[in-house]
């Protein structure tokens, strides 16, 4: 029985969510990044990284840095998983849409794995 005033531990834990095709990636340490268009992490945050349902583990929040899309290298796009920046922003758009253009605005949020989840 929980007394009342009293909250539950880590309910506000943070999510980094991904798409179910990256968890073999996160997990590999191929994925050490990613790009998104809002977020509301910083460095130093203890995030729980999800690909798709699956609890892959937890991580650090090691970086985040605003850029433009044209300011995207090939080595933000090696460590989010991608071989150039041209496949990145493939992807970008892929998942984005229309918003993605050369002038928008997003996160590179860099991390690392801490702790891996039994699944």
């Amino acid at each position: 029985m929980r007394r009342k005033g009293r909250s539950m531990v880590n309910s506000k834990v943070k999510k980094l969510v991904f798409k179910q095709e990256y968890c073999q990636d996160i997990l590999e340490g191929k994925k050490r990044s990613t790009i998104r268009l809002t977020s509301n992490l910083k460095k130093g945050d203890i995030v729980e990284i999800r690909a798709g349902w699956i609890k892959v583990g937890t991580a650090i929040i090691e970086d985040v840095m605003d850029k433009e899309i044209r300011e995207l290298t090939d080595e933000d796009a090696k460590l989010d998983g991608f071989s150039s920046k041209d496949e990145l922003i493939k992807a970008l758009k892929r998942i984005y849409g229309k918003k993605v253009s050369e002038n928008t605005k997003v996160k590179l949020i860099r991390f690392k794995l801490l702790g891996r989840d039994e699944y």
